[in-house]
Order: structure tokens, then C-alpha cells, then sequence
């Protein structure tokens, strides 16, 4: 790959930053801020976090039908309206007014309102960003490292997301002000990288959107036998994954009972992560993309599944967790996108295939949230050790999932016949 064509790939995957800084502390932050420190029930925030991510994955395919009528200015003017109610939300959701913190039910409908708005307008955002990247370029090498380059950004965003909230709030009394200026740095994140994509990012080739609109779409999706191959699979990964995310701030803290360590944790995690998604795209370029994300799933099986045995003070070796399931980690967030990139046709309408696939991202998600009342039912709550519940729930669960995904994916979907992908150009 060029200089200018990294340049350029740059700019497309930075936007990758504040979309994982957005995303991190709804689904890991929020559950643990609200129920812990600005005391809402634990089943509440639960089922909040339940209903509002379910209000979202109904919107996903239409967003996805509008963004394939979008072009030019219209497209930009629709990414950029985006951006603003997603740095309004980030605001909203560290910071409700202190007129509905009197009131557990004020305080889970604010929270309710946020997070349908910070999830209305990162949909927005990221089903455009993941439609853009899958037409980058028609060499499946530049594909693999446009989605690498996206990841990485993340997951640079996932390590600030991960520590500076933290430390905002061990601040006390300046916490207030510390969310603040956390949000206006993050609204400033949103306006730099929106600006590299739209403006020195590679052009998006757009394809015209189905005549036939949403119905057209569908079949054409239905009539595909690799993505249907790919959806069950990929949920059931996506779901291995949001359940310990939901649950790893309650571990770190009643489990492990080590809470000054939970940003370290989280970092160890995502920087993980970043150093091995070089490694899989190097894996997927060797042995094909779909064989790599296998293994990587069967690496997060062996790194994870032991950790339901860990107990007060187990730092050191849930620090190796962490790293080991960072590590495979990376192949979750690289490989999955170039597989669905790969099963769509040239001429079919990439944000549709992308509405349904963060659609199902989503409904992982709130399946997610459930485990916070279903906790609740086993007599956990926050603060409380030595609850068995919290070990199987956070570790075992997910595992039973990943294996599952693992065993659907035993066979390629027709499109990773390839196997091998091209090595890029340097």
C-alpha cells in the first residue's frame, strides 16, 4: 500500500475513534455509573438498557435503505447531523441534570432518552462508515486493511473510553467538571474525524439503491446463501462478547474486589486487542479469512473459561485474561466485516446487507442487558461478593455461545472459497 493511499485509509478509519468512545460506555460504563454511583436500581438500569437497545434494532434496515438514496452533499449532511446528536447524547448520558437525579424513575427515563438517541445517531454514523469501507476497493487486501485500520482507531478509542471515565469519577466533587470537558473533547473527536473522512477519506462507490426499495433488498439478501450462512454465527459470537462486557466493571469490582485496577484491566484488554489485529490480518492473508476468525473464537474459548474460578484478589491472573482474550479479540472486530463485504455482490446495496448486520450486532446487545436482572434474581447486587451468579454469568455463559458460533462456522460460506486473501501492496 502507497503513502498516499495510507494517508488516505487513515483518514476513512479514524472516524473508528469516537464511535468505539461512544459505544464503550453504554454498553460496559453506563450499567455499573448509573446503578453505582447515581443510584438507580440494578434491574432497572437492566431493563432500560433491554427496551432502549431494542428500540434501536428495529431502525437499523431502514436507516440502511435511507443511506443507500443518499449522495453527495446529502450524505455528508446526513453523517454530520449524526455526529451532532451523538456528541449531545455522550453530554447527556455523563451528566443528567440534577433535576431528575431526585428520582429513580427520572433518572432511568433520562437515561432511556439518551441512550435511544446516542444509539439513533451512532446507527446512523456507523452503518454509513461500514457501507463506505466495503467499497473502498475491490482488492481484497486493501478491504483487509481499510477494516483493520477502522478497528485499530476503535480500539484506540476503547482504551481512552476505558480509563478516563474512571478516573473522572474517583475525582469526587470535580467530577462534574471533569465529564465535561470529556464530553467537549469527545463532541471535538467527532467534528476532526468526520471531517478526514468526508473530505480526504477515499471516495465511496455507490451503488444505485434497489428499485424494488426494502422488499427488493430482502429478497435479494434472502437469496443469498453466504450471508445466511453468516448471521446466526455472527450473532451468536456478538452476544459471547456484550454479555462480559456488561458484566466486567461488576466483576472487576465484587469478583476480583479490585476496583482501583478496573481501567488497567480495560486498557490491557483493548491495547491487546490492537496488537493483535495486525496478527490476524497476517493469519487471514495465510490461511483465509474465515479459518482465522475460527481460531481466534477458539482462543477467547481457552483464555476465557477459566476465568469463572477466579476470586478476591486473582489480579495477576485475570491480567493474563485480558490479554489473552484481547488478543482474540482483534479477529472478532477485523475479520467478520470482510467476510459480509465479501458475500456482497457489486452491484447490491451494501448499507442494507450493513442495516441487517448491526441489527443483529444490537439485538446481542440487548440480550446483553438481561443479564443485569437476571442477576438481581440470583440476589446479586453491586457491591455485593461472593456471588456465584456473577462467575458463571460473566465467564461461563459467553463460552456456551462462542462454542456455538464456532460450530456453525465448522463449513465456509461459499464467498471464502478464496480462502487465501492477496497480500497488500507496500
Amino acid at each position: 500500500m502507497k503513502n498516499e493511499s495510507r494517508l488516505r485509509y487513515f483518514a476513512y478509519g479514524l472516524l473508528g475513534l469516537p464511535l468505539a468512545m461512544s459505544a464503550l460506555p453504554v454498553y460496559i460504563q453506563a450499567p455499573l455509573y448509573y446503578s453505582s454511583y447515581l443510584g438507580a436500581t440494578l434491574a432497572g438500569t437492566g431493563w432500560v438498557l433491554f427496551l432502549a437497545r431494542v428500540v434501536d434494532t428495529v431502525q437499523d434496515p431502514w436507516l440502511g435503505q435511507c443511506i443507500d438514496k443518499l449522495q453527495g452533499t446529502r450524505l455528508h449532511l446526513w453523517m454530520m447531523l449524526a455526529g451532532a446528536l451523538l456528541a449531545l447524547a455522550f453530554f447527556g448520558i455523563w451528566l443528567p441534570p440534577a433535576s431528575v437525579r431526585v428520582s429513580g424513575a427520572y433518572l432511568l427515563a433520562w437515561l432511556g432518552v439518551m441512550l435511544v438517541v446516542a444509539y439513533t445517531a451512532h446507527s446512523m454514523l456507523n452503518i454509513a462508515y461500514l457501507a463506505w469501507g466495503a467499497r473502498l476497493s475491490e482488492d481484497a487486501g486493501g478491504l483487509l486493511g481499510a477494516s483493520a485500520l477502522r478497528e485499530l482507531m476503535g480500539l484506540l478509542g476503547a482504551v481512552l473510553a476505558s480509563v478516563i471515565p474512571g478516573v473522572i469519577m474517583a475525582s469526587g466533587a470535580r467530577s462534574q467538571a471533569g465529564f465535561a470537558l470529556y464530553s467537549g473533547a469527545f463532541a471535538v473527536a467527532v467534528a476532526v474525524s468526520l471531517a478526514a473522512l468526508l473530505w480526504l477519506a477515499p471516495r465511496w462507490n455507490k451503488v444505485a439503491a434497489h428499485a424494488g426499495g426494502w422488499r427488493s433488498a430482502v429478497a435479494t439478501m434472502r437469496s443469498n446463501p453466504g450471508f445466511r450462512r453468516l448471521l446466526l454465527p455472527y450473532f451468536l459470537n456478538a452476544v459471547s462478547v456484550a454479555i462480559p462486557a456488561t458484566l466486567a466493571l461488576f466483576f472487576i469490582n465484587d469478583r476480583l474486589q479490585a476496583p482501583d485496577y478496573a481501567g488497567g484491566f480495560l486498557a490491557t484488554y483493548f491495547i491487546s486487542t490492537a496488537i493483535g489485529l495486525p496478527l490476524w490480518v497476517v493469519a487471514a492473508q495465510r490461511v483465509g479469512v474465515l479459518p482465522a476468525w475460527r481460531i481466534g473464537m477458539l482462543l477467547a474459548v481457552l483464555a476465557f473459561g477459566g476465568t469463572v474460578l477466579l476470586g478476591a484478589g486473582d489480579v495477576l491472573l485475570y491480567g493474563a485474561v485480558c490479554v489473552a482474550a484481547g488478543l482474540a479479540l482483534g479477529a472478532d472486530l477485523a475479520l467478520p466485516p470482510v467476510l459480509l463485504a465479501n458475500v456482497i455482490g457489486s452491484n447490491e446495496s451494501t448499507a442494507a446487507y450493513y442495516g441487517v448486520w448491526t441489527l443483529l450486532a444490537k439485538l446481542a446487545l440487548a440480550f446483553s442487558g438481561l443479564a443485569l436482572p437476571l442477576l438481581a434474581l440470583f440476589d446479586y447486587q453491586p457491591g455485593m461478593s461472593g456471588n456465584a451468579a456473577l462467575g458463571w454469568t460473566y465467564a461461563a455463559v459467553p463460552c456456551v455461545f462462542k462454542l456455538m458460533a464456532l460450530l456453525l462456522l465448522r463449513t465456509a460460506p461459499a464467498s471464502d472459497s478464496l480462502a487465501v486473501l492477496p497480500e497488500t501492496s507496500s
